[in-house]
């Protein structure tokens, strides 16, 4: 049994075929995780939706911001954005299937020394602080009022405090989770900027390289960060290699390290 963690897929399912052969993945066999974002901008979300759900145990895939924009727009929390390629997986037969699949997935995953969640974490979280503020949001969407804890997902972002309640703690626990890139010095999320790490604002640094975080006791893979492309460090792995931009789409074999890479077959850029 081999275990590979994949990059963001956007809904690039030709790339991610030439991935799986690549790598030799054998379903039932070896197990594949996800850093989220399945979907959207690419052209095949629905395609990528169908394959995760029907693979089953061998797939484990964390919710990524596009990913939580698909259920806000089932939910009718959101509108359509300018680049969303959703509207196919929201008019398919098995639509509600898929998405009631989507919104029970987790939002971190831990397993042995090892750590999966889409963007980011704060430096002061231990990984099991992290697995509890994601549990929070798992319980809402997994649970009946999943559509209204939608709606509490847009609005200001606070600053991180273990005192918040409601939509405020939830928003920021997800500023960290499937939004991070880089943070200020006080440890918050810097939200508008997806740039190069050497073109963050002054003051601001990757969210990783905050000396001492309490996370570093397991490896952290995310995806979620285009620009900062493949990444690995003693304790992170990134993994967001741009396929939908038209680079490549690249996965990581956890027990040796081996990076596998495609050229990207897709691009909406």
């Amino acid at each position: 049994m081999a275990r590979y963690a994949i990059g963001d897929i956007q809904g690039c399912m030709a790339s991610l075929e030439r991935l799986l052969g690549l790598v030799d993945f054998k379903p039932g066999v070896d197990k594949l995780w996800l850093v989220g974002d399945l979907v959207n901008r690419g052209p095949r979300s629905l395609d990528v939706l169908r394959w995760a759900r029907e693979l089953g145990d061998s797939v484990t895939c964390v919710l990524g911001n596009h990913d939580l924009h698909l259920l806000a727009r089932a939910a009718g929390a959101a509108g359509a954005k300018r680049l969303d390629t959703l509207d196919e997986v929201l008019a398919a037969p098995d639509s509600e299937r898929l998405i009631d699949w989507l919104r029970t997935r987790p939002v971190v995953h831990v397993e042995g020394h090892h750590a999966v969640v889409h963007a980011g974490l704060h430096p002061r979280w231990t990984i099991a602080d992290a697995q509890a503020r994601a549990a929070e949001i798992e319980r809402e969407l997994r649970g009946p009022g999943w559509r209204a804890f939608l709606t509490q997902l847009t609005g200001p972002t606070p600053r991180w405090d273990p005192r918040l309640g409601g939509g405020d703690r939830w928003r920021a626990i997800l500023a960290y989770l499937v939004r991070a890139r880089t943070l200020r010095a006080d440890g918050r999320v810097e939200p508008d900027f997806d740039g190069r790490p050497a073109d963050a604002p002054t003051g601001c640094a990757p969210w990783f390289s905050f000396p001492g975080p309490a996370w570093a006791t397991h490896t952290v893979i995310f995806g979620h960060w285009a620009a900062l492309g493949l990444d690995i460090g003693p304790h992170h792995v990134g993994l967001d290699t741009g396929c939908v931009w038209g680079r490549a789409l690249t996965a990581i074999r956890l027990d040796d390290r081996m990076v596998f890479q495609v050229k990207a077959v897709e691009s909406a850029g």
